[in-house]
């Protein structure tokens, strides 16, 4: 697809485009760091210290943050698992790639050029732990992967004789990576940890570490915004009768249930903090702290009890927005600290990967290196985000959306007469949906008409924006 029909689709200047990578300006890092991805599952963009949460224990994560860069505005293009992980091996968006639950596996074509693998060819020695969390076709993952250790359910396992958790495995699988890989490579080091995902068929949901269980003891965890049964009451009936709800009776529908699961949510992630602070133990002790790039970020977001709702799916904030904190130790002092407005989005992880590298990021992939504004040398990659989540579920309505630094416009595919408009300066918990006031009828036009050209120069352009 050619630069100037994709301009013609969207209705914009040349100039003002600002969504197809391959058409900027990359800048290319002559070093060779060390890189390590480091994925959650499940956790929301204000589950950090860092990010103003007066409750949660993330001292690793803040010091990280501290000394490197945090992206306040981070989202996931798909909130759900499945896809946003291949969006994010793959920098494509779901319409792209065309996976998620129930869908045929990635065939090896497509690994081939997802981040892993060009690291890899590009002499990189990679490696992965954890949840790999989509099928591909056999043979992928052995050109995607020197080391490779997937991981499962149950969050407790019997490891010579002691009960375990499997967060705390994962970092003796990532030190074990550390420690015997070659001397003469830089590495890529993915770590998916299940953390703080639920295990949905256990009636308690959220196990977490021995070392976390005194945590949060002693807090009384607020009530979430949006979480009156009013509010819950004034949504049409297919979001009422949404798998979001089903699993809001399993985790938030009494109070002290609320309490007792919000702290157990947070005490996984501190033990994934814990983690974090072994590796980073571990990297000073080989002496490549100093040369070890450290991303961290989480595959969707999470609804809390907010409007009733657990789980994600769906495109309000709690579920698109994720942590993204990139820590340089390259970076001078002054550009350390910095948290940036600017929107980042999943797809973006794997040509920043790259960028790191200084290796070539192909026109498949749909995100855009993040290297120059870490390093304060340009400006903003988009005006706006485009989320989508087309998992044909009975229990979830298939939705998109897109988001502009002040405004979120919502629709769900298989119910048209329903859509949300929000002012987010002025609304930033969703809460007054402007879609059906005639003062915001000529917006919600715009909106309307923008998230249609959006999804259709994703399909246009097969993956190559």
């Amino acid at each position: 697809m050619k630069r100037r029909d994709f301009v013609k689709i969207l209705g914009v200047s040349a100039t003002a485009l600002t969504i197809p990578s391959c058409f900027r300006q990359r800048s290319r890092s002559s070093a060779r760091p060390n890189v390590i991805l480091i994925v959650t599952d499940d956790q929301r963009y204000d589950a950090l210290g860092c990010a103003g949460n007066p409750i949660i224990h993330t001292p690793v994560m803040d010091t990280l943050a501290s000394r490197g860069v945090r992206f306040e505005q981070a989202f996931a293009t798909t909130p759900i698992c499945a896809a946003s992980r291949a969006s994010i091996f793959t920098s494509q968006y779901e319409r792209s790639h065309g996976y998620t639950f129930t869908k045929p596996p990635l065939s090896v074509g497509v690994m081939n050029k997802s981040y892993p693998a060009l690291l890899r060819q590009g002499g990189y020695y990679t490696g992965f732990v954890g949840k790999f969390g989509i099928k591909v076709e056999k043979g992928s993952t052995d050109a995607m992967f020197d080391w490779f250790r997937s991981t499962s359910y149950p969050f407790f396992k019997e490891v010579n004789g002691q009960k375990r958790h499997l967060t705390q495995l994962h970092g003796d699988m990532a030190i074990d990576f550390l420690r015997q890989r070659p001397r003469n490579q830089p590495f890529c080091l993915s770590i998916s940890f299940w953390a703080p995902h639920a295990e949905d068929d256990s009636p308690q949901q959220y196990f977490y570490p021995e070392e976390c269980k005194d945590l949060y003891q002693d807090v009384v965890i607020p009530p979430p915004p949006n979480s009156e049964p009013e509010f819950f009451n004034s949504l049409p009936d297919f979001l009422k009768n949404s798998l979001n709800r089903v699993r809001w009776y399993w985790r938030f529908y009494m109070p002290e249930k609320y309490q007792k699961m919000v702290k157990a949510y947070y005490r996984m992630i501190s033990g994934v903090d814990l983690v974090i602070g072994r590796l980073m133990k571990e990297l000073a002790k080989q002496g490549i702290e100093k040369n070890t790039v450290i991303i961290l970020t989480s595959d969707n977001g999470y609804f809390l009890g907010e409007r009733g709702f657990a789980g994600k799916w769906l495109m309000h904030e709690q579920s698109i927005r994720i942590p993204l904190i990139i820590y340089d130790p390259r970076l001078s002092s002054k550009l350390r600290g910095r948290v940036l407005a600017e929107p980042a989005i999943n797809l973006d992880l794997a040509p920043t990967l790259l960028d790191f590298a200084g290796l070539p990021v192909p026109s498949e992939m749909q995100g855009s290196s993040l290297v120059a504004l870490i390093r304060n040398q340009s400006h903003s990659l988009r005006s706006e985000v485009f989320c989508e989540h087309l998992w044909n579920h009975p229990q979830i309505p298939r939705s998109e959306g897109l988001r502009t630094n002040g405004w979120k416009y919502i629709r769900y595919l298989d119910h048209p007469d329903y859509e949300e408009l929000y002012d987010l300066r002025n609304d930033p918990h969703e809460s007054r949906n402007l879609a059906f006031d005639p003062a915001h009828q000529s917006r919600l036009a715009n909106f309307r008409r923008r998230c249609q050209e959006w999804a259709r120069a994703v399909v246009l352009s097969g993956g190559r924006l």
